[in-house]
């Protein structure tokens, strides 16, 4: 059974893990109808498995004898000025999304929920690898410096990612 605080700290990380696919969805939108297709079918991706992620939790929460909450989000910003905001965008939500993560962990050992505890190792390591993807996105614009055969081909190897590797994180 889940003490109140625990099921309180996941049910907030539900919310972050909808706003994030919302996040993701909102931008893959964006770049699709700016011509980036390759970095909308990327970021589509990642906006499913956001809400894999968070439905994870619910069912988590549920099965633990706690009531999962289905939250409301609000709308994500819908227009960016290029690429490079979008990812740097991304890098900041992520860096958030491991800080909140950190803090169920912490509450988890505070109130000698290991069980809960190790469920929220996957989320610890899966953090690892989403900042990393994104620092890398933003480190690669950078150096692109809008140059558009580089974006040309930054785009075309998202679209190559999103097409190895769909859902592989689940």
């Amino acid at each position: 059974m889940l003490s109140k605080k625990v099921e309180k700290a996941l049910n907030a990380q539900i919310l972050l893990e909808a706003e994030s696919s919302h996040y993701y969805l909102s931008m893959a939108s964006w770049a699709e109808s700016e011509g980036y297709n390759g970095t909308a079918e990327f970021l589509y991706t990642h906006s499913d498995e956001e809400r894999i992620h968070m439905i994870k939790l619910v069912r988590f929460i549920n099965e633990r004898g706690g009531k999962a909450l289905i939250p409301s989000i609000k709308e994500p910003a819908s227009k960016f000025k290029s690429l490079t905001e979008v990812f740097s965008i991304i890098l900041k939500h992520e860096e958030l999304v491991t800080s909140e993560i950190n803090k169920v962990v912490d509450i988890c050992l505070s109130e000698k929920d290991y069980t809960t505890h190790n469920f929220m190792q996957w989320y610890v390591a899966e953090q690892l690898e989403e900042e990393a993807l994104a620092k890398t996105n933003v480190d690669k614009l950078k150096l692109m410096g809008g140059d558009k055969g580089a974006l040309y081909l930054f785009d075309r190897d998202l679209s190559a990612a999103a097409k190895a590797k769909p859902n592989e994180k689940q």
